[in-house]
């Protein structure tokens, strides 16, 4: 009975621990957002001329409201990345309480690399992936077949995949993580890299247009990802059968 008590006091604490990571990280997007607003306007138009690149096409708009909706969207996006250190860092200190004292030294540098890589998932799908979207469907066009892109579609396509990308390209952190806490062995996971790249087909699959280019450039990044996280906690496996030794 009191072991059920006890074991309904922890989960009442995680709820609560859970509440309030949320609970900042919302007043973090809160505090940056007009920042974002301001400056959304003029990343708006950076963001179009990197997409388009060498490509002949203009965007549309037909709506009076719909290019300042689009600005709102890229603001929020913006509100995130400018803010996902902090989130990052509310995020793992919440998935690594139990931490010793000279293992919270880790999170310093776990939150930088978890910062860039999404930095460099989302520049990858900006500069390297969506000015191939649009070259792939500019290739349909014809004297009969004129293409229109319509901007609502087109930008909302590359905030979600800039997003996708920047979550994925955090495949290594999640590797070492689940290895590090004993959630997973390292045998056990690496003896499943078939399954692992089916899955890492099927997110990309999702997240990316329904065209096979894009797909590999989201899975196989990610795969690669998923093998240095894979070699990283090999070397903490090793370190610390050694140290066990000792």
């Amino acid at each position: 009975m009191e072991e059920k008590q006890k074991d309904g006091e922890n989960l009442i604490e995680h709820l609560e621990a859970l509440r309030q990571m949320l609970l900042k990280c919302l007043i973090a997007l809160c505090i940056i957002l007009p920042v974002s607003l301001f400056i959304a306007p003029e990343f708006l138009n950076w963001l179009i001329n990197v997409i388009i690149k060498d490509s002949n096409v203009t965007f549309n708009f037909f709506s009076p409201a719909e290019v300042f909706m689009i600005q709102i969207k890229t603001a929020m996006v913006l509100d995130v990345i400018i803010c996902f250190p902090y989130i990052a860092k509310k995020i793992w200190d919440f998935i690594l309480p139990a931490l010793y004292e000279h293992e919270k030294k880790l999170i310093k540098s776990v939150i930088l690399s978890s910062s860039l890589l999404f930095i460099l998932g989302v520049a990858f799908c900006i500069f390297a992936i969506l000015p191939l979207v649009i070259k792939f469907g500019l290739s349909f066009s014809s004297d009969n077949i004129h293409p229109i892109f319509g901007i609502s579609n087109i930008i909302n396509l590359t905030l979600w995949m800039s997003i996708a990308f920047g979550v994925m390209f955090q495949m290594p952190l999640i590797t070492i993580a689940l290895i590090k806490s004993g959630i997973i062995s390292y045998e056990s996971i690496s003896d499943k890299r078939p399954y692992i790249i089916v899955i890492i087909l099927i997110l990309a699959a999702i997240f990316t247009p329904p065209d096979v280019v894009s797909q590999l450039m989201l899975g196989i990044p990610t795969y690669l990802l998923f093998e240095a996280g894979l070699l990283f906690a090999r070397k903490y496996k090793k370190k610390d059968d050694t140290n066990e030794g000792e």
